[in-house]
């Protein structure tokens, strides 16, 4: 059963599609896959993997996002049609336990043609990058209170084996993930094989040289500590000695409770933080709201898990623009 049978047909399957996965049937445009027979058909669940398939594929793959510009991807809903593609793509391209809806659809859909990304290396603990808060071995109180209360989140999280999906923010396991896919696409497609090879070694070149520039720019800073919206940032923060302080924890539609705004704006204070970060795609007022209680500004330090509405840049000049955001926060020489 397609998408592209009689109408009593179409209805059934949707029904029975819609029954499966749980999603909210909306307006749509999207396209069937298999629509080009002279490329390899990739579905992508955010824009990450789309950026990913693009370099690597080139004009030989066809690359559709599940997640549109400036919306953020976690909570994503699949209509039927994006169930529809995923279902007919000679290559879905998603990373496990970042969005439900599409592990679900992927599951019952894909099968065999589902390429997780979060099998290529093992994920980092949710609280990894996060910042050691000083207070083991303290007698004071008010500590005690901090470390029990406001990090909450972050123990329950640590404790029930969370994983963070944010790995595309370090760009060598990014250029890791690039090298496995290109092997998927030449399994797909064995005449273009080494078209695949080749543009993701291309691409790791690339990326190699965003890591050296992220590691030269940030080897001299007066400060280590990136106050942040939400946890997303721990590949970042563990490869460049970093520490993430995160508002809310790996979702950013978390509600931070009033003990953890307590105890990031004192953190912010002990660390002299001058910048506080919020993202492209969340609203900003929580941030806002600490800075200034703080006396800080805010700046936006990207987490690059979808473009912004208007699509400028891609993930390269987005990094890019992060580095030069974090040297100014942290006085970087």
């Amino acid at each position: 059963m397609t998408f592209r049978s009689a109408p009593r047909a179409l209805a059934t399957a949707t029904a029975a599609l819609l029954a499966l996965t749980g999603v909210t049937a909306c307006s749509n445009d999207d396209s069937p896959a298999g629509a080009d027979p002279q490329r390899v058909d990739v579905v992508a669940g955010f824009y990450p993997l789309q950026f990913l398939a693009e370099r690597i594929g080139g004009d030989a793959v066809a690359v559709t996002n599940l997640a549109r510009p400036g919306a953020e991807p976690h909570d994503l809903e699949l209509n039927p049609g994006q169930v529809g593609q995923i279902s007919e793509a000679e290559l879905v391209l998603f990373l496990h336990g970042f969005q439900p809806a599409v592990d679900e659809a992927v599951e019952q859909q894909a099968g065999d043609r589902a390429f997780d990304v979060a099998t290529v290396e093992p994920l980092l603990d949710a609280t990894a990058g996060g910042h050691d808060h000083g207070h083991e071995g303290e007698e004071d109180e008010h500590g005690h209170e901090d470390e029990e209360h406001a990090d909450e989140k972050h123990a329950e999280e640590a404790s029930d084996g969370t994983k963070d999906p944010h790995v595309w923010l370090d760009p060598t396991r990014l250029a890791t993930i690039g090298d496995k896919l290109a092997e998927r696409l030449g399994t797909a497609d064995p005449d273009r094989a080494d078209e695949y090879t080749q543009r993701a070694a291309t691409l790791r070149t690339e990326l190699e040289q965003l890591d050296t520039e992220f590691t030269e720019g940030l080897k001299t800073c007066q400060r280590r500590e990136i106050v942040v919206s939400h946890t997303a940032f721990g590949y970042l923060a563990q490869k460049y000695q970093l520490e993430q302080i995160g508002i809310s924890g790996l979702t950013p539609e978390d509600e931070p409770s009033p003990q953890r705004l307590a105890a990031v704006a004192e953190e912010a204070r002990e660390h002299q933080a001058t910048t506080i970060f919020f993202e492209t795609l969340v609203s900003p007022k929580v941030a806002e709201t600490i800075a200034r209680e703080v006396g800080a500004q805010t700046a936006v330090l990207d987490p690059i898990e979808g473009l912004s509405a208007e699509g400028d840049g891609d993930y390269l000049s987005v990094m890019r623009t992060n580095l030069q955001t974090l040297r100014t926060a942290l006085s970087c020489s």
